[in-house]
């Protein structure tokens, strides 16, 4: 494909005004580094979807790491985007100025060891993420207990993605077509994305993440789009992402976690969107919240991260963005993330 025939024709698109949605954080960054949205008409507008993991996860499921950290002989680990994400009473670095117990894992398998080396306390993973992280928390438990080291926990906010794009296509009407997340996509494959295209009738095209991989991606939805008739799904990122997926990733999965109900911060209920802890493993579940406990679940006030997540505003459309809301203070889950819509935008702002 001839990317400068690729982008003149995005610059000088010039039909029904479109609305494409970029599912992943990493593709969000990618477009925004690249300046894409400057190559393209401002009549295909691009949109931000739920695929950051942190954005996602419930204010009542970093209260619940907080309370882990804060026991005696605990420790909490955790990725470091999860730190500065706002709890209902406060973030996982306040709590650890408090007193709490929380290191930064660079890997959840840090855990083995430490477990080993110290059997007094006991090790809480804040585990969080998408099925791109799902099989190295299953293979952690499977370690786990094939070494019986008994003083693991981990804290579930793991979902999946297709139910997600499913509510989406169900709730959110103005979206014509999709850039699938292409890091997703190499575990789960294609398959699903073409249920997806012929039961919405939308377009979906999984790209990589190099500014002529997105253009293409974009290319693709409009012709899609322009050409009429039954939209399909296309896999652009064919080097990682076979149509099958990653079966020995999705395998692992399969043995360790089952699916049910997760609250998505922001958005609400997702049937079948979660992963739990199954009954074989359930000695290292340390209560993953399932979605009753989300109920009450309310964004800051002034805060539109949910809008944002589903597409409904760009970030620079919440009155609070740069202004109560930065990521040096954030008011939502958007700010924090490197995936984070808002804190990408705002860190790609010429000032």
């Amino acid at each position: 494909m001839d990317i400068n025939r690729v982008i003149d024709y995005l610059r000088k698109y010039d039909g029904p005004p479109v609305k494409l949605m970029e599912v992943c954080g990493t593709h969000t960054a990618a477009i925004a580094r690249a300046g894409i949205k400057s190559l393209i008409s401002p009549k295909i507008k691009l949109i931000s979807g739920p695929g950051c993991p942190v954005c996602v996860t419930p204010a009542s499921y970093i209260d619940k790491c907080a309370e882990y950290a804060l026991k005696e002989n605990h420790e909490l680990l955790t990725f470091g985007d999860m730190m500065r994400v706002p709890g209902n009473s406060g973030s996982l670095s306040e709590a650890k100025a408090r007193g709490a117990r929380v290191r930064i894992m660079y890997s959840p398998f840090e855990a083995i060891e430490k477990a080993k080396e110290n059997p007094d306390i006991t090790y809480v993973i804040a585990a969080v993420g998408f099925e791109t992280t799902a099989p190295a928390y299953a293979l952690l438990l499977k370690e786990a207990e094939a070494k019986g080291i008994k003083n693991i926990k981990l804290i579930t906010a793991l979902k999946t993605i297709i139910p997600a794009l499913s509510w989406i296509c169900e709730n959110e009407k103005g979206i014509d077509g999709f850039i699938c997340p292409g890091h997703v996509s190499a575990i789960i494959g294609s398959k699903g994305y073409g249920e997806l295209a012929e039961k919405y009738n939308k377009p979906f095209v999984i790209a990589g993440f190099e500014p002529e991989h997105i253009l293409a991606a974009i290319y693709e939805l409009i012709t899609a789009i322009e050409a009429g008739g039954r939209p399909r799904a296309r896999n652009l990122y064919k080097s990682a992402v076979k149509e099958e997926g990653n079966i020995k990733a999705q395998a692992a999965i399969a043995g360790c976690f089952k699916e049910g109900d997760a609250w998505w911060r922001g958005v609400g209920v997702i049937k079948n969107s979660g992963l739990y802890i199954n009954e074989k493993y359930s000695a290292y579940d340390g209560g993953s919240i399932g979605p009753d406990g989300y109920k009450e679940e309310k964004m800051p006030e002034g805060c539109r991260c949910g809008e944002v997540i589903v597409g409904r505003i760009s970030p620079d459309e919440c009155p609070m963005f740069g202004k109560a809301c930065s990521p040096e203070k954030p008011l939502g889950p958007c700010m924090v993330s490197g995936e984070g819509a808002c804190g990408i935008i705002y860190n790609n702002i010429e000032r």
